[in-house]
């Protein structure tokens, strides 16, 4: 008993020191005080205000572009490489390209971000591509990073796959690419959204490498708030960071919805093959014969 109390303790003080900063941070952007610290009352003026701050707003759409191209993308990258890895058995290369592709999980962001801003420099020079950085560029350094997250994921997906269903369907005649859409995309497609809701967290989160490869008018929503913070946090960013929360909070909700709802269609699609299977009944386990008592 004592050991529970302590475990439900322990759960229930690591989800208060992980919530309660975004709960202060959603009360205090209803503040009406210019102050962050000083409460001055409930008021929604801050939001309201948001539609007058044409940079802070353009900098939440270019994250949220930037994100979105970052997501697609190296999902793409990621399950290419993915297939190189767990696949292609006869390829000479694969331990050089693993660590090549999970290089950037474990390399700091500053060596990334410097060493892209020396080649978009250089490509600058010897082909005049990219004339100057921005949207593109901070796209090229996200994806960059992001697949890596992807590859593992999804390879960890193909590893656990039943190679059996695939080999079916090419012995039944099935084309490669069309086994590919219609057998290993549909069965890979939950690694393949956790890679994409990853990738764009982080493309959305990023600071180090926007840093290195952004340009005039490119600034994203991290580094508007960094460069904001360190003159002092005002309440247009508590407010930004509410509609964040709010919308990431019901993304995440209507996901495990429909997750929840395609389990349950899946479980129910298994119970009435195997009562079709038993005659419309449900299986229960006979017991076994007995046999009569001897007469003496």
């Amino acid at each position: 008993m004592k050991h529970f109390r302590l475990t439900t303790f322990m759960l229930w003080a690591g989800l208060l020191f992980i919530y309660a900063p975004m709960l202060i941070l959603v009360i205090y952007s209803f503040n009406a005080s210019k102050l962050v610290t000083v409460w001055g009352g409930w008021s929604v003026k801050w939001y309201a205000g948001l539609l007058d701050n044409r940079q802070l707003m353009g900098a939440v759409m270019r994250s949220l572009e930037i994100a979105c191209y970052t997501a697609i993308a190296a999902v793409v990258l990621g399950t290419m490489a993915a297939f190189v890895l767990t696949r292609i058995p006869q390829f000479r290369g694969r331990t050089l390209f693993g660590g090549l592709v999970t290089a950037p999980l474990v390399m700091p962001e500053v060596i990334t971000g410097l060493s892209l801003l020396l080649l978009f420099v250089a490509m600058a020079q010897l082909i005049g591509w990219p004339q100057e950085r921005g949207i593109v560029t901070i796209w090229i350094a996200h994806t960059t990073f992001c697949a890596s997250y992807v590859a593992i994921v999804v390879s960890a997906r193909l590893r656990e796959l039943d190679l059996s269903i695939e080999e079916a369907a090419m012995d039944l005649g099935a084309r490669p690419w069309k086994v590919f859409l219609l057998i290993t995309i549909p069965m890979i497609a939950p690694s393949l959204a956790a890679g994409g809701m990853m990738s764009f967290a982080l493309s959305l989160d990023d600071l180090v490498l926007a840093s290195f490869v952004s340009g005039p008018g490119s600034t994203t929503l991290p580094m508007e708030v960094f460069s904001a913070v360190r003159l002092g946090v005002k309440p247009e960013i508590n407010a930004v960071a509410s509609l964040i929360l709010l919308v990431v909070s019901i993304f995440t909700f209507f996901a495990w919805f429909f997750a929840r709802r395609a389990e349950e269609k899946r479980k129910r699609a298994i119970q009435q093959a195997m009562e079709a299977e038993t005659g419309g009944q449900s299986w229960r386990p006979q017991p076994a014969p007995v046999s009569p008592p001897s007469q003496g």
